[in-house]
């Protein structure tokens, strides 16, 4: 079963005590200030990440048989250095700002949204001391009222850092599970979250799995898009 989600996720102390310059203006107080916030939200152009173009520009036939996306921004841009410091640097108080700005960017129209996290290794998790894409999912919850929901579970043997694209399908192949605890709900679109899209074998094993189970009302929501 799915579980509605309060905001658990507290700020570091160094969140507290060392104060961050805005990575879009320099500008000291938060990690992103509200203006560049903004600007990431209204400059937004949905992309396609099999083409590599906008939504709106995009005849391929991968996309036609793949859940709706929302693609926010290149990897190479300002998001994608906020994903990175989340994920690799703990600045927790991050995670909120890409929830919103997620939030700003998904359509609204999806009835009994549950949000999906994909699952992060259990190693990475032990060694980065957070799951940022589940602090994210929290947040995005909590701002869109809905539920986060386990559905998916990770071989924690699993791990594609540093791995070839032929390599990474390859793991992706194996890598999801459905979780036998949760209950699926058929009157639920289910929005598969994850940070980043490298090669797309992790989300395109992911919606396999669910799809598999005769899931069908999918979407996928991604933060940064390698080009």
């Amino acid at each position: 079963m799915s579980i509605l989600v309060n905001n658990t996720t507290f700020p570091s102390l160094l969140d507290l005590f060392a104060p961050h310059s805005c990575r879009g203006c320099g500008r000291i107080g938060n990690a992103l200030c509200d203006c560049c916030k903004n600007n990431i939200i209204t400059t937004h152009t949905n992309l396609c990440p099999f083409c590599k173009t906008t939504i709106s520009d995009c005849n391929c036939k991968k996309r036609l048989h793949f859940p709706p996306i929302t693609a926010v921004s290149w990897r190479d841009s300002i998001l994608d250095a906020l994903v990175q410091d989340l994920k690799y640097h703990s600045v927790r108080s991050l995670a909120r700002p890409l929830a919103e700005i997620l939030d700003q960017t998904l359509p609204h129209a999806y009835s009994h949204l549950t949000i999906v996290p994909l699952p992060t290794a259990d190693s990475h998790i032990r060694k980065r001391g957070l799951d940022h894409t589940l602090l994210i999912a929290k947040h995005l919850a909590k701002l869109r009222k809905t539920n986060i929901s386990r559905l998916l579970v990770r071989d924690s043997s699993n791990t594609q850092v540093g791995s070839s694209r032929q390599r990474r399908f390859e793991q992706a192949k194996t890598a999801y599970q459905i979780n036998p605890l949760i209950s699926v709900r058929q009157d639920t679109t289910y929005l598969l979250l994850d940070d980043v899209w490298t090669t797309g074998a992790s989300m395109t094993a992911a919606v396999k799995t669910l799809q598999d189970h005769q899931i069908s009302r999918l979407a996928v929501a991604i933060l940064a898009l390698s080009r």
